[in-house]
């Protein structure tokens, strides 16, 4: 099983992002590096939820909106390494719909379910396969790590 690794300041931010827009759909994009475990995210950009038919349950982000986020990305040197959304009163599971609207193979999908309109689980599956005919989810690990404190002498 893979590992998305997060600093905690973006793991928080996305949950929060998420009790934000309750009781639609929050979304936004995760920019990170990969490494032999997986993404090791740097930051979070929030994008606007496009969807205006059902926003309560489905998301999407302006593909001007995604152009942006990725010159940014790598502007900093980063790439896109995932995807993030909400799911207000439904559990963190990626949906059919989810699946059939995920084409960024190798990328990361997180999903927040906002229960009552707080944060409760996060979950996050990397799209794996080779082609569009194969993809699939896999469940992934999510590790937040903590900001690292520098000591001083006193």
């Amino acid at each position: 099983m893979s590992v998305l690794r997060m600093p905690r300041a973006v793991y928080d931010a996305l949950r929060v992002h998420g009790e934000e827009t309750y009781p639609h759909e929050c979304c936004g994009a995760l920019l990170g590096e990969p490494t032999a475990q997986g993404w090791r995210v740097a930051t979070a950009a929030r994008a606007g939820n496009t969807r205006t038919d059902s926003a309560h349950n489905r998301y999407q982000i302006a593909p001007v909106e995604l152009v942006k986020i990725e010159r940014e990305a790598r502007r900093q040197g980063l790439e896109i390494a995932g995807f993030y959304h909400s799911h207000p009163d439904h559990p963190a599971l990626w949906s059919a719909t989810d699946f059939a609207e995920a084409h960024w193979l190798g990328c990361c999908y997180v999903i927040t379910e906002v229960a009552q309109g707080k944060a409760a689980v996060t979950n996050s599956f990397l799209l794996a396969g080779a082609t569009e005919e194969d993809k699939r989810f896999e469940p992934q690990t999510i590790q937040v790590e903590e900001a690292r404190t520098e000591s001083r002498p006193a």
